[in-house]
């Protein structure tokens, strides 16, 4: 729920810290004090379209701070971890607008775009009034707002999934017999090709072998030469290094008699004419083997030459011959067995559609249940709400079999008759805002423990009534309060009573400039507020007295008890 707000330098607001309780907040003052700056500001915060217009005169820029605590709303917490934007359960928005470029936005510090923040005010914050963001009127909204309150949101996720699971086989099925048309080409190519890979018999490791193998025959001439040349260093000249290094050892052996020091140069010596005749013996070895067959190089060169051309041929490198000749094959299994997984998909696709029909002839009921409660439930909230003769109904409109989706067989729309002999219509073409706002409060009270949005504004929801209908609203946005936080701009008295606690908004001049306060009001000052409500510039004892009997009215009439059931 929000938990706090500040406005910095909007409109006629020069700087504002308001906290927010639980439970049902009334805000109220003389028409103009600015009570719907704040509803504005909370719609800027949450996305709404920026106007550089809306910056206080002789300011550059205005800024807008909002604080969530996010413990009962899962569906929040969840898309901001998806975004990479959470930070536990509490949610900090920021809303910057300058008044040359472009607004910018924060949430939990970091940099986020104009539809993130809508998305997530969606999640956060439902404002209903003539010119706000209203979820009530979207379709899937609706239908979801429908599962949730009939309690068969399991099985419109299992619709969802069949659904999707039947348009992924669809899908691969319409590709294969897409595809079939064109197999025959396909498969006289492909064995053309597997066979001309799989006649090239490239072995592992066949490649770089024939690399060394070419660079050292096209080196003979050259290896030859100088293998033999330290070959007679070694040991076939006069003097060889073997016989040098063995004579140098017997002199340091005669010597070393004389001078122990000398018994470790003696023995490397004589390790190193060892090692010298080894390495001579490894290079007559090395020469007698050497093959100095021309042809062997041709051969060699042919074989690459081979590889070369057919890689060249397929534009792939050498080393991809070999998966090439695995991929191809694979394609020719693939499609020579086509049929087969043709009719299997068939099958399977068939089967997936079975399964999604019933689900969906199932959700179908269900919601048309639930449609049938709810309709009757507000209707009932309607009458009470000052639109006598009203009717509201949910329309399960059935689509045509192609045209069944994840969200079932049938389009859910909220209708409603405002007023007695008016046909339904579609809940968003209600002409009165006063009367959306209020049908509104009817959907929400009667659906208020499934609702997932945790915070609900009411922006004059009392236009166009008074007396014992204002009540009636007050009672009914005070029973929403007892399970989300609702705020509400009001004028009527009736309404404010009924709230758990109160604030005023007024405006006051200060150095030649307008300012709106927002005050949180004690029991005293809250009385002296209703008063001011019921009897306008003039202030009587009486009037006193009866704000004290509405407000005491109020708090009797909660829970069991006599206690206020307020939202944590």
């Amino acid at each position: 729920m929000l938990t706090h707000i500040l406005i910095q330098d909007l409109a006629i607001v020069s700087r504002l810290e308001l906290d927010c309780a639980g439970g049902l907040t009334a805000l109220t003052g003389e028409t103009g004090a600015g009570k719907s700056i704040l509803v504005d500001a909370l719609g800027l915060a949450l996305g709404d379209k920026a106007d550089a217009t809306a910056i206080r005169a002789g300011q550059e820029r205005a800024e807008v701070v909002a604080s969530f605590d996010l413990t009962h709303c899962g569906g929040a917490r969840d898309w901001l971890a998806a975004q990479a934007l959470d930070d536990g359960d509490d949610c900090i928005v920021r809303r910057l607008i300058v008044r040359t470029g472009r607004s910018r936005a924060f949430v939990n510090g970091r940099a986020a775009s104009g539809s993130q923040l809508k998305e997530l005010g969606d999640l956060l914050v439902d404002i209903h009034g003539q010119h706000a963001h209203q979820s009530l009127l979207r379709p899937n909204d609706q239908r979801a707002l429908l599962d949730a309150y009939g309690g068969h949101t399991t099985l419109a996720a299992a619709v969802a999934t069949a659904f999707r699971d039947y348009r992924g086989l669809d899908r691969r099925l319409t590709e294969l017999e897409t595809a079939r048309t064109e197999r025959a080409e396909r498969l006289d190519l492909l064995r053309f090709q597997v066979e001309e890979l799989a006649a090239l018999a490239l072995r592992p490791d066949e490649l770089s072998t024939l690399d060394q193998e070419q660079r050292r025959l096209s080196n003979l001439g050259r290896l030859q030469e100088t293998a033999a040349r330290v070959l007679v260093q070694l040991a076939e000249s006069e003097p060889a290094i073997e016989d040098q290094l063995r004579t140098a050892g017997v002199e340091l052996a005669e010597l070393a008699a004389i001078d122990p020091a000398l018994a470790e140069p003696r023995e490397l010596l004589e390790t190193a004419a060892i090692h010298a005749h080894e390495a001579a013996s490894a290079l007559r070895h090395y020469l007698d083997g050497l093959d100095l067959d021309p042809a062997a190089l041709a051969t060699v060169d042919a074989r690459l030459a081979q590889v070369h051309d057919l890689a060249r041929k397929y534009r792939c490198i050498p080393g991809q011959l070999t998966a090439l000749l695995d991929t191809r094959q694979a394609e020719l299994r693939a499609l020579e067995t086509a049929d087969q997984s043709l009719e299997e998909l068939h099958t399977r696709r068939d089967a997936a559609w079975d399964l999604f029909g019933t689900q969906a002839a199932a959700l179908t009921a269900a919601r048309a249940a639930a449609a049938a409660r709810l309709g009757e439930t507000v209707t009932a909230a309607m009458q009470q709400l000052g639109m006598a003769g009203g009717h509201f109904a949910i329309q399960l409109e059935p689509f045509p079999p192609e045209a069944a989706g994840a969200g079932g067989f049938e389009r859910v729309e909220f209708m409603v008759s405002a007023n007695p002999g008016q046909p339904l219509q579609p809940l968003a073409r209600v002409a009165s805002g006063g009367e959306l706002s209020r049908i509104s409060l009817g959907i929400q009270v009667a659906t208020a423990q499934v609702g997932a949005v945790p915070t609900l504004v009411f922006d004059e929801v009392d236009v166009g009534i008074g007396g014992g209908v204002a009540e009636i609203v007050g009672r009914q946005l005070r029973r929403l309060g007892a399970a989300r936080q609702v705020l509400c701009v009001t004028h009527l008295p009736q309404v404010a009573a009924q709230a758990h606690q109160q604030l005023r908004v007024r405006k006051e001049t200060l150095d030649g400039a307008t300012h709106t306060r927002v005050e949180p009001l004690d029991a005293a000052s809250r009385e002296d507020e209703i008063a001011r409500m019921l009897g306008g510039t003039e202030i009587t004892q009486r009037t006193r007295d009866h704000a004290a009997e509405m407000l005491s009215n109020a708090a009797a009439q909660t829970a069991p008890g006599g206690r206020v059931k307020r939202r944590p």
